[in-house]
């Protein structure tokens, strides 16, 4: 591997010769490497290497454009602030595909730590603050230039037509035990795709956006446990503003992890809700409309929906999308998102009370 990482870090013209490399355990996608390069005067600087997986990643080429524009515009519209920097081969590409045809890009190492989950309200309110400030450097992009590398990733409208569309067709046999899954989801089918429905419509804004909102994409300061950096832009792409928060309070507002089956412990937690929705609208409530400000409860139910439908569609398929530990592994995630989207949705009036009071201070 040493051999390996010195080749491609000659493709993308790094100072220095390498001098250690070690492998990152993080994600499970990617195959991550962070290498160390020393030059002339023994000064040290590490760079992360990743092996694309392009069995994931099936055009990594439209995500490294996507990625390459975004960067590149909050890099000249904000040349004093840290940015995610992926390096440049000799003809201008910002990735190298070696002999084996392998996908390779190189970044600048940012020392930090990320936080998988966490019940500490101030490091809540800074990874909202950091999405926010994300969202607000790219305000003024447009958004639908983008590449769309994932096609309807996040129209809900067109995930729950193909829900009941394969319960219909109940491949494996398995739409009589979820029908009361199926029923609530039918019940809400026109509320959770109202925003889908708006944006396709136009009646909402275009925007760049994360599409993985999670904690551990945001770097934080390992002293101050400020954040310093959004990282994993490889979902980046044209969406809605709103379901980047949705989804983020989605996750780090739950009391329970995703797959929990024990659904007496899934609850939407209003003071993590709160803390999240302070960081993010406090950056970025300038550059939001008030449609889209109006509409951050609806999208964090919506896109809620929107899961539970993705996995209990993957049920019904016989489970070929989602990695799963045991058989109904799929289903005990679709109930526990469900419990989730119900709990939003009986607390919708806190809720909103909460963004408008976060508004009008």
């Amino acid at each position: 591997m040493f051999e390996t990482l010195r080749f491609v870090g000659e493709q993308f013209r790094l100072p220095g010769t390498l001098y250690s490399y070690e492998t990152i355990t993080l994600g499970n996608i990617n195959s991550t490497y962070k290498a160390t390069y020393r030059n002339d005067k023994y000064d040290l600087k590490s760079y992360l290497f990743q092996r694309v997986n392009t069995v994931v990643f099936k055009n990594p080429v439209e995500i490294m454009a996507n990625i390459d524009r975004v960067t590149s515009f909050i890099r000249e519209k904000y040349p004093n602030q840290l940015t995610l920097h992926f390096h440049h081969t000799a003809d201008g590409a910002n990735y190298f595909i070696n002999e084996q045809n392998y996908f390779w890009r190189v970044s600048n190492y940012v020392d930090s730590i990320t936080f998988d989950s966490t019940d500490d309200l101030a490091v809540i309110a800074a990874t909202g603050e950091a999405f926010g400030h994300f969202q607000m450097q790219l305000s003024d992009f447009d958004g639908s230039t983008l590449c769309e590398t994932i096609p309807d990733f996040h129209n809900t409208k067109k995930r729950l037509d193909t829900l009941f569309a394969d319960a219909e067709k109940d491949v494996c046999g398995r739409a009589a035990e979820v029908e009361e899954e199926l029923e609530y989801i039918r019940s809400v089918r026109e509320e959770a795709s109202e925003l889908s429905i708006r944006m396709a419509n136009g009646e909402l804004p275009t925007r760049v956006t994360h599409n993985d909102t999670k904690a551990n994409n945001v770097l934080f300061d390992r002293v101050t446990k400020r954040p310093i950096l959004v990282i994993d832009l490889d979902t980046v792409m044209p969406g809605m503003a709103m379901y980047d928060f949705g989804d983020a309070v989605r996750f780090i507002a739950s009391t329970a992890v995703e797959d929990e089956p024990d659904l007496s412990k899934v609850f939407f937690d209003t003071a993590k809700f709160r803390a999240f929705a302070k960081g993010f609208i406090q950056e970025v409530k300038s550059a939001l409309t008030a449609e889209e400000i109006d509409a951050l409860v609806q999208a964090s139910f919506s896109i809620t929906i929107e899961l539970a439908a993705r996995f209990l569609d993957d049920y019904l398929n016989g489970d070929t999308y989602f990695k799963c530990n045991y058989p109904a592994h799929n289903l005990v995630r679709t109930r526990c998102q469900l419990q989730l989207a119900k709990d939003i949705h009986r607390k919708y009036d806190e809720l909103r009370w909460i963004i408008s009071d976060i508004m009008a201070h």
